[in-house]
């Protein structure tokens, strides 16, 4: 099995696909540098974390920690993406909403995810 078949893998990946367009295009100018490089590097950490998770997958606790992690970043996107709607700098309410709920979905599984890790590896 390869990380790539995780679905919460291909979710973070799928995210990332369209956040990082979205910076690119959607965003005024002058956040492009600051906001837009925030939420790129928070969402493609997402899916990075799961991803080294999985590549130490022999040791529960590192797993649990990468995923952690994952998730953690998960929020941060969230938190980016709240404030680049709020602050204007992000004018399509359908395109908030739609990657809000994206993510806020990715984040329930990750958490989903890392109790049936736990749950799994108890002895």
């Amino acid at each position: 099995m390869s990380y790539r078949k995780l679905g919460i893998w291909m979710l973070a990946r799928d995210l990332a696909h369209e956040i990082h367009p979205m910076t690119l295009n959607e965003l005024l100018r002058f956040e492009l540098y600051e906001g837009g490089s925030q939420i790129r590097r928070s969402v493609k950490s997402v899916k990075s974390n799961i991803v080294e998770g999985y590549g130490r997958r022999r040791y529960k606790h590192d797993v649990i920690r990468f995923l952690t992690y994952s998730l953690s970043s998960c929020d941060e996107t969230i938190d980016h993406l709240e404030t680049l709607y709020a602050t204007e700098s992000l004018t399509d309410p359908d395109i908030y909403r739609r990657l809000h709920e994206r993510t806020d979905n990715l984040g329930r599984k990750l958490t989903k995810f890392i109790l049936s890790v736990e749950a799994g590896h108890r002895t």
